[in-house]
């Protein structure tokens, strides 16, 4: 099962009709990159119910890669998330009207967790071929990233995949949702590159002797 990717976008929230996540994922769903297959699922924006889901995707899927993506008004590019945080503390409710303020993700686990993912190679990837991207260090207290905190630490404590590497990528409104939006065409050849050059970099290489911030 090691050959698979598994690609989660989320439905419709905050009462929207839609979501450029899952859009953009089950447009890529059965895709073969560099000899994976691509598996799509969509994920409830509920807390809790959005992880028992993920959970029961990796028991299923055993994939060698996973990129769960989310939807972030407001930002003009795809964002290559670099940290989960270990906090739920949402702005709005949720679609099951749960709104938690100030509770852990995981209780007793560890505070944040970074990406597996090469988000500077996959960065220079997607700007390389014209589509806007930039690495992001915040993925937000809502339902992303959660999700995001949930998937890596699945992947850190769960010995059938500590050969897994995944992580977490915000796509921006459709143009229809509102501005600064992306074409849904641009955001699915952005997700493809990202896939793409996952499978390609094992990890980012380290900053050169002497560099500085």
């Amino acid at each position: 099962m090691a050959n698979k990717i598994l690609l989660t976008g989320f439905d419709a929230f905050g009462g929207a009709t839609l979501n450029p996540s899952w859009l953009a994922v089950r447009a890529l769903h059965d895709r073969q990159i560099l000899g994976h297959t691509v598996v799509a699922a969509q994920l409830p924006t509920v807390f809790d119910a959005s992880l028992t889901a993920l959970n029961a995707l990796l028991t299923q899927h055993r994939p060698a890669l996973v990129i769960c993506v989310g939807q972030a008004g407001g930002r003009s590019a795809i964002s290559l998330e670099r940290v989960a945080i270990n906090v739920n503390d949402a702005p709005i409710a949720d679609n099951a009207g749960g709104q938690p303020v100030d509770t852990p993700v995981k209780p007793g686990a560890p505070a944040a967790y970074f990406t597996s993912l090469p988000i500077k190679a996959m960065l220079a990837a997607l700007q390389a071929d014209g589509v806007a991207a930039e690495v992001s260090q915040t993925a937000g207290t809502f339902v992303c990233n959660h999700v995001f905190y949930g998937l890596m630490h699945a992947l850190a404590t769960r010995r059938e995949l500590k050969h897994t590497r995944g992580g977490f990528i915000h796509v921006p409104w459709l143009p229809e949702q509102g501005t600064p939006g992306m074409a849904l065409d641009d955001i699915v050849r952005g997700l493809r590159l990202a896939l793409r050059c996952a499978l390609q970099v094992d990890k980012d290489a380290a900053l050169g002797a002497g560099a500085t911030n």
